[in-house]
């Protein structure tokens, strides 16, 4: 029984040799893959790079293309990134690539490549664009390492085709020459394709990721801008508070009219005449006429003798009326403070009646209704006061000057 199943075994697979040599073989009158093309057949011509993509060659008329070298994988991983490996022999004032490998294959270019199931890689990973330049005189050699990741639709072996790309060299005169890779086949297969008994493998190891925290940072920039406001008002603060006030205008001064009427109807009410005090009362209505003829003319009443105000009175000419009057009370005055003349109670009527008729006299001429109301009419010039006896001119002949 032994002997029969191993002889079984052995006819099993000589038969399954034999049948997979025919599988093999190729049909009647096919090339050999070892054996030269039969006579009148021509060559291939290589891939045309415009079936595969955009991608279109400049080179200056007159101009030699420079010389491009490149090598791709002919295997691959799903998944995995393979690198194309592109030199290019320029000019040593020439750039390739200036503008970056993302941003020159961005666009059509990009959209070709994810037509075709080749991605480019994250350029914060490990598997980013590298380049190189080598400088020998006048020569350069610039090495671009691609790296692409090739992700089929389908799981299983596939064959996928690498598009040309644009390699752009720019000139120290402006010009771009763009040059094309060659469209690159490949074979990707499933990372666990040749594994008898796959088994699921751990993840790598974790990578440090980066989170905006958004309402962290506007909260600091709020913050900070806080700050800011509020050391530029304690500033101006500060500043207002330091800076001089302006001072308030001064209060402006009243009329000497009106200071004059209001002293004069105190002193008619102290009562000065009614307790027999009438030289006081006599000297107190000159004070107030002086000190109003003064502010009134822009003098110093007060400490002017009536010599010298009767003199300013006179240069002031028509605008002064009555100025006999004025010069008569003025003098009248002096007799009773100087000489110890003593006034009589109706002279201290009269004199206090007299300052006021002077004061209203003398008035602007635009205030004088209003402030006169129904005030009595002035005496005419020369003519005695009101209430006054006649003897009483006769002591202002042998007064003081």
């Amino acid at each position: 029984m032994t002997r029969v199943g191993g002889a079984l075994r052995l006819w099993a697979a000589a038969w399954l040799l034999a049948a997979g040599a025919l599988a093999q073989a190729p049909p009647p009158g096919a090339p050999n893959a070892t054996s030269p093309a039969p006579a009148g057949t021509a060559p291939q011509p290589p891939p045309d790079p415009q079936a595969f993509g955009t991608c279109t060659e400049r080179v200056p008329e007159g101009k030699a293309r420079p010389k491009l070298t490149e090598s791709f994988p002919k295997r691959g991983l799903s998944g995995h990134a393979q690198v194309l490996k592109v030199t290019v022999e320029h000019g040593r004032a020439e750039t390739v690539m200036p503008a970056g490998v993302r941003s020159e294959l961005a666009g059509d270019e990009l959209a070709g490549l994810e037509r075709r199931h080749f991605f480019l890689p994250s350029p914060d990973g490990d598997a980013r664009p590298k380049s190189s330049v080598q400088e020998q005189g006048e020569r350069a050699t610039t090495t671009l390492e691609i790296p692409f990741v090739a992700l089929p639709p389908e799981p299983g072996r596939q064959q996928l085709v690498l598009p040309p790309l644009p390699i752009s060299l720019a000139r120290a005169s402006g010009e771009v020459i763009t040059l094309c890779t060659r469209p690159h086949p490949i074979t990707i297969e499933d990372p666990i394709a040749n594994e008898p008994d796959p088994k699921p493998k751990p993840n790598p190891d974790p990578r440090r990721q980066l989170e905006e925290w958004t309402f962290a940072k506007h909260a600091a920039l709020a913050t900070l801008l806080g700050l800011l406001l509020a050391a530029l008002i304690a500033a101006l603060v500060r500043y207002l508070r330091k800076r001089p006030k302006k001072a308030p205008p001064p209060v402006p001064a009243r009329p000497a009219w009106e200071v004059a009427l209001e002293d004069l109807h105190s002193l008619r009410h102290a009562g000065l005449v009614q307790v027999g005090r009438y030289a006081e009362h006599f000297d107190r209505a000159s004070d107030i006429l002086r000190r109003y003829l003064g502010d009134r003319y822009g003098f110093d009443g007060l400490e002017s003798t009536t010599h010298e105000i009767i003199a300013r009175l006179r240069r002031l000419g028509s605008n002064v009326p009555d100025l006999e009057s004025i010069e008569r009370l003025l003098r009248r005055a002096d007799l009773v403070k100087f000489a110890r003349l003593t006034p009589s109670e109706a002279e201290c009527e009269t004199t206090l009646d007299q300052s006021e008729r002077i004061v209203r006299q003398t008035m602007p001429g635009s205030l004088a209704p209003a402030a006169f109301g129904n005030a009595p009419p002035a005496d005419p010039p020369g003519a005695p006061p009101a209430g006054a006896e006649p003897a009483e001119a006769a002591p202002e002949a042998g007064g003081r000057p």
